[in-house]
């Protein structure tokens, strides 16, 4: 994978679990990325994310700054991506790559064949990164039921 780390020093740059202490980064992030919606509570979500496959919750830092995060899961038949995020001031320089292709690695390590992801359909540059990552439209839609 090729990445463009201007302004960034590689070395500097991790991904590695999430820490109990990353909570306020993390949630500071996905606001700033606009993936909080008024139903979703970030907090009640890393809580239920620690309690399922807490292996699967990844963030990048470059020292001891959050600059990306993801949630993945795999209930046996699929994989999901959730809450990818790349602080706005270091998109485009290759780290949502870099924080996917973690999540894929690990996806992988349990048998995971296949990925799938929501993206809100007005977001056309969020689809156009996933793009270039290789997904597609998997021409189904996405349909959900609260409880």
């Amino acid at each position: 994978m090729e990445c463009n780390f201007k302004d960034i020093e590689i070395t500097e740059l991790n991904v590695r679990l999430y820490k109990l202490d990353d909570q306020q980064q993390v949630i500071k992030l996905w606001n700033r990325c606009n993936l909080v919606v008024p139903w979703n509570d970030p907090k009640r979500d890393i809580e239920l994310k620690l309690q399922f496959q807490p292996d699967l919750f990844l963030v990048s830092a470059l020292n001891n700054l959050i600059i990306g995060s993801v949630m993945a899961g795999y209930e046996g038949h699929r994989g999901w991506i959730n809450y990818l995020a790349v602080l706005p001031e270091y998109q485009r320089k290759g780290i949502g790559q870099l924080i996917m292709k973690a999540a894929e690695a690990e996806l992988k390590k349990l048998g995971c064949l296949k990925v799938n992801l929501q993206v809100r359909s007005p977001n056309k540059s969020v689809i156009a990164f996933y793009e270039r990552l290789g997904f597609s439209d998997s021409n189904v839609i996405g349909m959900g039921k609260w409880l």
